[in-house]
């Protein structure tokens, strides 16, 4: 081909199955991308899509096209983690990916302190939920909750965290707790609360079914019922108090990782001791330990600095 960078255009518009998504994907309008497909058709002498009413359709010489432009993102991406790696300076773009809520909660005022101390890295976040491939340079570093990482990952395995039932203040002083109804909100993909929950409050009503944990601590906090979240964040809030009577519960590790070929990069190196030291201060809290080296203002953690390791 004269042009490799059409087959961009004929990869994202298999994934997305259309032109519309592959222009929302590469940055640019539909028609150019009909016209870089086109444009690929005619320097490889085939058709590559099947133009139907529901969308492109890739036909077998389409996905011979994806496949290859696969093969080369996947060579365009190593060659740029490969050269990354080579930099020897504390100042370039760094791209950090983390939970929306642990941003909020945490993240926040760590990574103010690191801009002012690193004015020279061009960081970014990326805040999401979902799992971002470090191996397509989707990001650089990774501060996520998981069992275990993926095997191309290299990182630190901060702490197991805790959960707790967590409800507002004016819910619990109208709780007598024991047998007594408890106002609940039910996770929508989760088979319901714990054995160990309703050996001890049998009788819960949910109130309100979510899918999302930054819905949940709305609701609760609204006080439509109580619900079960990770200590870092009903600990930290003041208009939420735990449940009482009720056991913690574990939950999945804090890691701070990278990409293997990207560790040895010193703003990566910087970026992830920074964090690392300023996560393990707060290790208390998100232990359940309810610690009292931090300080909570409008649901944002500031850790103290005397209790900061210092290695």
């Amino acid at each position: 081909m004269s042009n490799w960078d059409d087959l961009k255009f004929v990869l994202e518009t298999a994934r997305h199955g259309g032109t519309s998504g592959a222009a929302r994907a590469l940055g640019v309008n539909h028609a150019t991308v009909a016209r870089r497909i086109s444009a690929a058709e005619t320097t490889l002498g085939t058709r590559l899509f099947e133009r139907l009413p529901s969308g492109y359709v890739p036909t077998e010489a389409g996905w011979e096209a994806v496949r290859a432009a696969e093969a080369m993102q996947d060579v365009e991406r190593g060659l740029s983690r490969q050269i990354a790696a080579r930099d020897t300076t504390i100042r370039g773009a760094l791209k950090v990916t983390a939970p929306e809520l642990l941003i909020a909660r945490v993240l926040s005022p760590i990574l103010a302190d690191f801009i002012a101390e690193h004015p020279d890295i061009d960081l970014s976040l990326v805040a999401t939920n979902e799992t971002v491939n470090l191996a397509q340079r989707e990001a650089d570093v990774a501060i996520r909750f998981a069992k275990s990482p993926p095997e191309t990952l290299v990182g630190v395995r901060l702490f197991e965290q805790k959960g707790a039932v967590f409800a507002n203040h004016a819910l619990l002083a109208r709780d007598p707790g024991g047998e007594a109804v408890l106002d609940w909100i039910r996770f929508a993909h989760w088979p319901g609360p714990p054995e160990a929950i309703k050996a001890l409050r049998p009788n819960l009503r949910t109130r309100l079914t979510v899918d999302d944990m930054a819905a949940a601590v709305g609701a609760v906090r609204a006080g439509i019922g109580a619900t079960r979240m990770a200590c870092f964040l009903g600990d930290s809030d003041p208009a939420l108090a735990r449940v009482p009577g009720l056991p913690l519960f574990s939950q999945v590790p804090l890691w701070v990782l990278t990409h293997s070929d990207l560790r040895q990069v010193p703003r990566v190196r910087v970026f992830t001791r920074f964090v690392t030291q300023r996560l393990k201060a707060l290790q208390p809290l998100f232990e359940g330990a309810c610690p009292q080296d931090f300080s909570a203002s409008d649901g944002e953690i500031t850790s103290n600095p005397s209790a900061l390791p210092t290695a």
